[in-house]
């Protein structure tokens, strides 16, 4: 995802920087040139060898040490770096660049590139509190500085409240977000994920395999594109990706209550769960007994169809659906994509190896309304859906144009 991506991690200070190595970790193996830069303190809490160990390069912490003959340091690193991620920041380190004080490797180079700075502060919530902090960072943001908020918890000091660190997977997103193209800002884009649950009775209900994969990974894309992401989800184990409004449900209609709350403000709908067809019409207070009688019968009722009532309402709106079949594909979807009035639909065959539930890759096809059709290889989750919002671009696009 960050091949041939420069990064230059900045250290500071504080009992976070733990996570700066997991942070960097998760960089090289998505690829990325990593240079780490540790102010004095850093060093007091994690070596410089651990972060030349995962980054094989040499760790800077001196202000005058040339990188190359000819090369003064701090300037080759600022002119080098497609992004600065500064994690953790401490407030002093937050204080100085908004002073304009460079006083050592950090801050100098920090003031010297013209790549794109995200700081990611850690602190005591004090600190972070205090209003002369507050207004240091607000200054560095309207020069253009990114910041991520630390997240609540119980803090080193032991205090609770806002000041940790967050994830090193969530600073890791939101890296993605600064270095790719940005084609989406101005969408808001509604992505449903997930099975849903019929329940049955208290401990027992009718689901799917789903497991949300696909969904998730749109909505982190989207997001990671620039776009408002909302993103509807059924029951799964899957972390939010970070920055997307996550809205929680169980069942169908459940979900069909959201997904009609939040349809008005958005663009772009794209429907991958897995939603229940049937719910038994009746929901047993207790435990139903298995009893000396014979078979059990449970009688079924359908659920909202959701996808077709956001055909009938989207107006100029992009609805995409998916249709997961074990026969037929294409038939089936082709019947979907007209029956639904979708501008796209994707299609795939969960009984083909690597394109099933649960997996880590998809292997898919675009059907379009009008009538093109395109086959995509085995792709990680994160490539079709970047194939996919490449495809509603166009789609936005030439929709535009016929409009005009």
């Amino acid at each position: 995802m960050l091949k041939g991506k420069k990064i230059v991690l900045g250290v500071s200070g504080g009992i976070a920087v733990y996570k700066a190595v997991e942070l960097l970790r998760l960089y090289i193996k998505a690829g990325a040139e990593v240079h780490v830069i540790m102010t004095k303190s850093a060093q007091q809490f994690v070596t410089p060898l651990t972060f030349q160990t995962l980054s094989g390069n040499p760790v800077h912490t001196e202000l005058f040490d040339l990188f190359q003959e000819k090369e003064i340091g701090h300037i080759s690193l600022a002119d080098r770096a497609d992004l600065f991620v500064i994690a953790p920041a401490t407030a002093n380190l937050v204080g100085k660049v908004a002073s304009g004080v460079a006083d050592d490797l950090l801050t100098t180079t920090i003031m010297a590139t013209k790549a794109p700075v995200l700081f990611v502060p850690a602190m005591n919530v004090n600190m972070w509190e205090n209003p002369i902090y507050r207004a240091n960072e607000e200054r560095l943001k309207a020069f253009g500085y990114r910041f991520m908020e630390p997240v609540s918890g119980l803090l080193a000091c032991g205090w609770e409240g806002k000041g940790k660190l967050p994830d090193p997977e969530a600073i890791f997103a939101e890296t993605l977000t600064l270095l790719r193209p940005q084609d989406m800002e101005g969408e808001t884009v509604l992505v449903t994920a997930g099975p849903t649950r019929e329940e049955l009775d208290p401990v027992r209900y009718l689901s799917n395999y789903s497991s949300g994969k696909m969904g998730y990974a749109i909505a982190r894309v989207a997001r990671q594109r620039g776009a408002k992401v909302i993103l509807v989800t059924g029951p799964t184990s899957l972390c939010p990706p970070a920055g997307v409004d996550v809205c929680r449900v169980t069942s169908a209609q459940q979900m069909h209550s959201a997904v009609m709350k939040y349809v008005e403000g958005v663009s772009i709908i794209i429907k991958s769960a897995a939603v229940a067809d049937y719910r038994p019409q009746a929901r047993s207070q207790e435990k139903i007994k298995k009893g000396d009688v014979g078979n059990l019968v449970i009688h079924l009722e359908k659920n909202p169809d959701i996808l077709a009532e956001l055909g009938r309402i989207k107006g100029r709106k992009i609805l995409v659906g998916f249709a997961a079949e074990t026969c037929d594909l294409l038939e089936n979807a082709e019947r979907k994509l007209k029956e639904k009035n979708l501008d796209l639909i994707v299609a795939n065959d969960v009984t083909e190896k690597g394109a099933g539930f649960e997996v880590d890759t998809n292997i898919v096809r675009f059907l379009f309304a009008d009538g093109r059709q395109e086959k995509l290889p085995q792709l990680s989750k994160d490539e079709v859906a970047h194939a996919l919002l490449d495809r509603i671009l166009q789609v936005k696009k030439a929709e535009k144009g016929f409009q005009a």
